[in-house]
């Protein structure tokens, strides 16, 4: 299985845990994948989701490579990872990133669209896509900002500045480092289920900036940069 999916039992309430699961492909998703993932964003009915990857190596890569390669400019005007991931940040609960190892490129864009981020000592978080002729279209240049400011977005975005766990906190890109990310996500579920579930649903309204915009630009971008590829 690529991603696995467990009802989790707390003293506070339920969580659903989504693990992504191809360790031996730093966690890096298909399309099949991010299908499995859609399911279970779709189907979670607990107030807290937590997202975090199986192995001890990386968070997720991104998109994998092996798909990318025959990528045309029609496939980033229905960019699936971008639908997936607003599913994500659409979900009317509380979600959770945790964050063992690297998150690069569409996997630094998943755990932008989660609310929560907590990192692992050794977790780094990179944007490459400049580097290889892309942008980041899965939410890279439309949630980062928000999250770390603008300067600082355009910084891991056009010079590809690779961040540590460190710096990521510094900066606010995670909330939190810790020996055991995943630990400190279940005690975050935890606390959360103390608070009552509409205001926090209505709270996340209220906190989460409109994209639609800036996610179509980041489309219609992406399809411009593949279409050059193909021609190339």
């Amino acid at each position: 299985m690529s991603l696995t999916v467990e009802r989790l039992s707390l003293s506070t309430g339920g969580a659903t845990r989504i693990l992504l699961n191809r360790p031996d492909k730093a966690n890096a998703y298909t399309r099949e994948m991010l299908d499995v993932l859609s399911e279970a964003i779709e189907s979670c009915l607990d107030p807290v989701l937590i997202l975090g990857a199986a192995g001890q190596g990386a968070f997720c890569a991104g998109a994998d490579l092996n798909a990318m390669k025959h990528a045309k400019a029609e496939d980033a005007l229905d960019l699936r990872s971008q639908q997936v991931f607003e599913q994500l940040a659409s979900f009317p609960g509380v979600s959770i990133a945790a964050i063992a190892g690297a998150a690069v490129a569409g996997g630094l864009e998943l755990t932008l669209a989660c609310d929560l981020r907590v990192a692992g000592p050794l977790a780094i978080f990179r944007l490459p896509e400049t580097g290889l002729g892309l942008i980041p279209a899965a939410g890279g240049c439309s949630r980062l900002p928000g999250i770390i400011g603008l300067g600082r977005a355009k910084e891991m975005v056009l010079l590809g500045t690779t961040l540590s766990a460190a710096n990521a906190l510094d900066w606010g890109l995670v909330n939190a480092v810790h020996a055991d990310p995943m630990a400190l996500a279940l005690q975050w579920a935890e606390k959360l289920g103390e608070r009552d579930p509409l205001a926090l649903r209505l709270a996340k309204s209220v906190l989460d900036p409109q994209l639609t915009e800036s996610l179509n630009k980041e489309r219609l971008s992406e399809a411009i940069l593949y279409g050059r590829k193909e021609s190339q």
